[in-house]
């Protein structure tokens, strides 16, 4: 991807909008690029059901913190910083920064199987995506 004239070379890209949806939302045409961002394929959900750019699994929760969390409301801060930490692993960067580059050409919609994705990886990862530590 090519940076702006006006933009210093090691400047950041900033996402422009990044939005966080459930993977059995239809797809709309605000949603710009779509990836799914779960460790596992969801069950019962066909690949060609969906209208999906990508799939990040790398960028999803380690399998021992997914297991820990279980969606349990109470325990969403914790995973919340928990998952961030992961996120700041080397080998996670690269796929990290390809979603940096994907929001700041256009919207970019995170997938989640989750059925309330407030406080899903996805929310916590379009947070990071957006500059929140």
């Amino acid at each position: 991807m090519a940076a702006r004239a006006d933009a210093p070379q090691n400047a950041r890209m900033r996402p422009t909008d990044v939005r966080v949806a459930r993977l059995a939302d239809p797809a709309g045409p605000a949603d710009g690029v779509r990836v799914l961002v779960e460790r596992l394929w969801p069950r019962g959900t066909a690949r060609t059901q969906l209208v999906l750019d990508g799939w990040y699994r790398g960028l999803a929760p380690s399998d021992e913190l997914r297991t820990w969390y279980g969606h349990d409301p109470d325990r969403f801060t914790e995973f919340a910083q928990r998952y961030r930490a992961e996120l700041r692993q080397p080998d996670r960067q690269a796929a990290l920064e390809r979603l940096r580059e994907l929001a700041a050409g256009g919207p970019l919609t995170l997938l989640t199987a989750s059925g309330s994705p407030e406080i899903s990886q996805a929310a916590v990862l379009a947070a990071v995506l957006a500059g929140e530590q």
